[in-house]
């Protein structure tokens, strides 16, 4: 069986932020405002995000998956370019996105990325809009899509997937335990975190779906480092691969920008997927880091 490829980047927060005029800078917003001007822009480049998406469509994966954090305070100024960068990556039907906490930032515009980048995260069966779980199936995978993406309070960057997307997922994912897929859960929070203002508030539900039901992966963003656990699942243990920003200069305890390929194949009974990571040096050149056979 021929190897198929899928790429996971995350968190791109598209630089540069588009001028934001004042009575857009109420409550969240300020404090996300300040943190841009301040610090965040100095090291979420242009550049980077361009040097690391070259890269990776150089390696021709068969896939691409995006898990979020897409633009910065969900300013309506930042969805056009954001747009226009993920069209860049590819068409929609080889690419997958989800929402980040960021994609959502405030109530007045979290409909806006779905509005958005719909035909990115469509799933196969919808008939009329975009729902949360989606299930899209490319080659031998089964993407499955969920959003923890809700707006918050200032200074938390919570996810949530609330009753009914987890219900939904149930039913989901049983269906799809009887189906010879490589199956692929896509969500923007990590599973497991020690932050209280970081956190998915309900991730002990899902580790409970996903003990029941399993999955081959799980990709995720949201904490900007590279980053593996392993989840409890039906017979086997579920690796659980995060991966920094996109965008990202190496700043504090951050790594620089770096994206992750999985080359997944069958053999036999078995599935066999080896992880190859690969990002930005210190001469701002993509190079191969480390490959790991997870599978």
């Amino acid at each position: 069986m021929t190897a198929f490829t899928l790429a996971h980047l995350s968190d791109p927060h598209l630089p540069p932020l588009p001028a934001a005029r004042l009575r857009d800078l109420a409550g969240k917003r300020a404090l996300g405002y300040l943190n841009w001007t301040r610090n965040r822009h100095k090291y979420h480049r242009r550049e980077v995000l361009d040097a690391l998406v070259a890269d990776m469509q150089a390696q021709q994966p068969d896939h691409v998956a995006v898990t979020g954090d897409l633009v910065n305070l969900a300013l309506e100024a930042e969805f056009s370019p954001a747009q226009a960068w993920l069209e860049s990556v590819g068409a929609a039907q080889h690419v997958t996105v989800i929402p980040g906490n960021h994609d959502a930032y405030v109530r007045a515009t979290k409909h806006r990325f779905a509005g958005t980048f719909g035909d990115y995260l469509r799933g196969d069966a919808a008939v009329d809009g975009v729902s949360f779980p989606f299930v899209r199936r490319r080659g031998p995978l089964a993407l499955i899509g969920v959003s923890s993406a809700v707006p918050t309070l200032p200074l938390m960057a919570t996810g949530t997937l609330g009753r009914a997307q987890l219900d939904a997922l149930d039913g989901m994912l049983s269906q799809l335990s009887s189906e010879h897929a490589f199956r692929v859960l896509l969500v923007h929070h990590p599973l497991q975190s020690d932050s209280r203002i970081k956190r998915l508030t309900d991730s002990r539900q899902l580790r409970a779906l996903l003990k029941r039901h399993g999955v081959e992966l799980v990709l995720h963003g949201h904490d900007h480092i590279h980053s593996t656990m392993w989840l409890e699942g039906t017979d086997r243990q579920i690796p659980a691969i995060g991966v920094p920003s996109a965008s990202a200069l190496a700043h504090r305890h951050y790594p620089a920008a770096a994206y992750n390929l999985f080359s997944i194949t069958r053999d036999g009974d078995q599935w066999r997927c080896v992880q190859t990571v690969r990002g930005l040096d210190a001469n701002f050149r993509v190079q191969q880091i480390k490959q790991t056979t997870l599978l």
